[in-house]
């Protein structure tokens, strides 16, 4: 999957190089009222890819964090329900110790281990 990636950035980037070679003119960019600035095409489009590459990360970025945040409440109650469950299970397990010399199967088991020994 990393080679389909490269390729693809690869041929992207490729793309946009041979269309800067071909925009060399130059142009004017009125970024507010009484700011202009006049640069090459191929320049301001280098310059705006920038721009939004590192926005596109800064996105990626919040998005994980995002989804770090969301995740935690779920892992708690998660593992509050183990606990619960685990607690549970021991529980049972007591029980289950308490009732075993009451069932008619084991008495016949400790009088056999009786007559053993």
């Amino acid at each position: 999957m990393r080679q389909v990636n490269f390729v693809v950035i690869f041929v992207i980037c490729l793309a946009l190089v041979l269309f800067a070679i071909e925009n060399t003119a130059p142009a004017t960019i009125h970024i507010v009222r009484g700011v202009d600035i006049d640069a090459p095409l191929c320049i301001e489009l280098m310059i705006s890819l920038g721009v939004g590459a590192v926005l596109a990360w800064v996105f990626s970025v919040w998005v994980q964090v995002q989804g770090y945040f969301n995740i935690n409440p779920q892992v708690q109650q998660r593992e509050m329900r183990i606990q619960q469950l685990e607690e549970d299970v021991e529980r049972y397990r007591v029980e289950l110790e308490d009732l075993q010399p009451m069932l008619p199967g084991t008495a016949k088991v400790t009088e056999t281990e009786e007559a053993a020994a």
